[in-house]
């Protein structure tokens, strides 16, 4: 999710849900240890509960990088073994770290020792056109043989050569089964479920068993979504949502970082998916996309947008479709927006 989950995004996401543990996009070390950190790095407070993941395969630099991240607050560091990017294959980090759960090991083990916050992964299920289940395991083994407790599987394998990332969020085939494989081997690790994952309702259905699950992109383009989830995995129904009240929370936060020199596009380009599947959605995009209206700096193009929405006949409730919630053995506990 990089250039996605930043921390505008993370902002508008948390209004949606105060339970589910949001996620940075993927964030390099050389990035950290030589860019401007507060920009890379800083976030509201309101945010939390919020991940850091990384990007790197130099142990020293992720643990530098790592106590950067628990210096600004982070609850969780992650890092990241699943995308496939040719950017990130150059760097030899990301998915391609697969191939050397050693190094692997001495990162997560670097970091560990550099940090008191939980450290966790994020990869795979396997490289390239095969499919043999020892890969996979493998390599969680020879992570949680130095301490890592928490896996997010990305349930798809990564192509590396010949698929665009887009291509490989999307055709290297599902294979849920091999997620709960591994939680059935490695009894004493957590596992969340991600990929492919576009409603609550399919979420609670895969991870049934495993110990969350994460939303990506079908969370950011229906970001609507994620007022189903403080109800629906966590049990808590007693914040009811409206769209309105989310929005008239992000103008007055973009009033705030307009004053702070943030361009109000950063903010606003996070949102467009907030009616999405309404009537008067179009209008919404339409509005918060105006680059005219836009160099206004304005937050109240917000309200302006939500007026546009109202004259185009948005009617109905807002609360989300009922859904049931999971009995204390569902084992569906986590809901995160990465």
């Amino acid at each position: 999710m990089m250039d996605w989950t930043d921390r505008h995004c993370r902002f508008f996401h948390r209004q949606l849900s105060r339970h589910a543990r949001l996620y940075s996009e993927m964030v390099t070390t050389g990035a950290i240890l030589n860019g401007d950190r507060q920009r890379l790095l800083g976030f509201d407070p309101t945010e939390q509960p919020v991940a850091l993941q990384l990007g790197g395969s130099e142990p020293d630099d992720l643990a530098r990088s790592a106590r950067i991240g628990e210096q600004y607050g982070y609850d969780e560091i992650n890092l990241n073994c699943g995308c496939p990017s040719e950017r990130v294959q150059r760097g030899a980090f990301g998915a391609c770290l697969m191939r050397e759960p050693a190094l692997v090991a001495d990162c997560v083990k670097a970091m560990q020792d550099a940090v008191s916050v939980p450290v966790t992964v994020k990869h795979r299920i396997g490289l390239g056109r095969e499919e043999p289940y020892a890969f996979v395991r493998d390599f969680v083994g020879a992570l949680q043989s130095v301490g890592i407790r928490m896996f997010i599987v990305h349930a798809r394998n990564a192509w590396l050569e010949g698929l665009s990332p887009k291509d490989n969020r999307e055709v290297p085939p599902l294979r849920y089964a091999v997620v709960h494989q591994l939680k059935a081997d490695f009894p004493d690790a957590g596992f969340l479920l991600n990929g492919g994952l576009d409603s609550i309702g399919s979420a609670l259905q895969h991870g049934a068993g495993l110990d969350g699950v994460m939303l990506g992109r079908a969370a950011y383009h229906d970001p609507w979504l994620l007022a189903e989830v403080d109800r629906c995995i966590y049990g808590d129904d007693t914040r009811p949502l409206v769209r309105a009240e989310v929005v008239v929370a992000m103008a007055d936060y973009a009033q705030r970082q307009i004053a702070e020199g943030v361009p109000l596009r950063s903010i606003v380009r996070h949102m467009l998916g907030l009616y999405h599947g309404r009537p008067g959605a179009r209008a919404w995009r339409r509005t918060l996309s105006d680059a005219r209206l836009l160099a206004d700096a304005d937050a109240g193009l917000l309200m302006q947008a939500m007026r546009e929405v109202e004259r185009a006949g948005a009617g109905g409730s807002d609360q989300p479709p009922a859904l049931p919630v999971p009995s204390a053995d569902a084992g569906v506990s986590e809901a995160d927006s990465r």
